[in-house]
């Protein structure tokens, strides 16, 4: 039986963000999937330029009723990311319960795209919507560090964060990037995997994972939107076993990187440092990788 989401996300014309990261390697998965653009813009923010509109929330919700009128609204996951108004949020959250109400068993995956490094890049008042509204209704979250943090509001070993937000509502936590010391060296990234499952007699249970990343020396837009799909991916196909959905999300994650850095480097040439358009995601000539990666980045069960 074929599994269908509904991605509501960003789109680009020209390269790979938002729906143009999460669609292409979820249907390589076979998953049928229904996108909705949150906006849509000639190109990513990082180049010099770019052009486009903003979808609002009104629009999202008559999007969205044109596919009940015709009751084709039956889904098994809503995956979001990148936001940027409250009430579009607010309204993404009321499409997820009601989805929720008609499908119990949906799977809600969220990127909840606050900021990094210590600083938010989104509007302040989207944090509250996110903490109260929208952690609360998704199953999967993917922040990082510095999002996770803000979520629990204090500074707390990685584990009690993961536990605090369990508690919020998601059961599978992945923390993609965090600044705790790599035990493989200063050039590896230390991500950070939880997954709460529930025994037949009602009593939970927690896989915990570890996974030592390699940094890239260059700024990449639509990896997080990659990743996201990625893991809804790999969790579908490996529901309990979230080492494993995390080795191949990773190792995806890797191969388009590397792929895509190392033809960047030969478009600018040597001393030369890759620009925007050089570093648009090798996303079609992965995939091969995206259908079946080698494994190159494991996972280590800490719980």
């Amino acid at each position: 039986m074929e599994c269908r989401v509904l991605s509501i996300q960003s789109h680009v014309v020209r390269g790979y963000v938002g729906n143009k990261s999460a669609s292409f390697p979820l249907q390589v998965l076979g998953f049928e999937v229904d996108s909705i653009n949150s906006v849509q813009f000639s190109n990513h923010t990082g180049y010099s330029h770019w052009k486009g509109q903003v979808l609002t929330a009104d629009e999202l919700h008559v999007l969205y009723e044109g596919i009940k009128l015709n009751n084709v609204h039956q889904y098994d996951y809503v995956l979001t990311g990148y936001t940027r108004d409250t009430s579009f949020l607010e309204m993404v959250v009321d499409i997820v319960q009601e989805l929720k109400r008609a499908n119990p068993n949906l799977v809600y995956v969220c990127d909840p795209v606050l900021g990094d490094h210590g600083s938010m890049y989104v509007p302040q008042n989207l944090y509250p919507v996110y903490k109260n509204k929208v952690v609360p209704v998704a199953d999967i979250i993917t922040p990082n560090q510095f999002e996770a943090d803000r979520f629990v509001s204090v500074s707390l070993f990685a584990a009690q964060v993961m536990d605090l937000l369990h508690a919020m509502g998601p059961d599978t936590v992945v923390i993609t990037s965090s600044d705790l010391p790599s035990r493989l060296g200063d050039r590896f990234l230390v991500s950070l995997g939880s997954q709460r499952h529930v025994r037949p007699d009602g009593s939970r249970t927690t896989q915990r994972v570890r996974i030592e990343v390699p940094k890239v020396d260059a700024v990449f837009v639509g990896t997080g939107d990659l990743f996201a799909a990625m893991l809804l991916a790999w969790t579908h196909h490996y529901p309990n076993d979230l080492k494993t959905a995390c080795e191949k999300t990773f190792s995806v994650m890797h191969h388009v990187i590397q792929r895509t850095i190392s033809y960047a480097h030969e478009l600018a040439g040597p001393g030369r440092r890759p620009s925007p358009p050089q570093l648009e995601l090798r996303m079609v000539q992965s995939k091969a990788d995206i259908e079946d990666p080698a494994i190159v980045t494991e996972a280590t069960v800490i719980s």
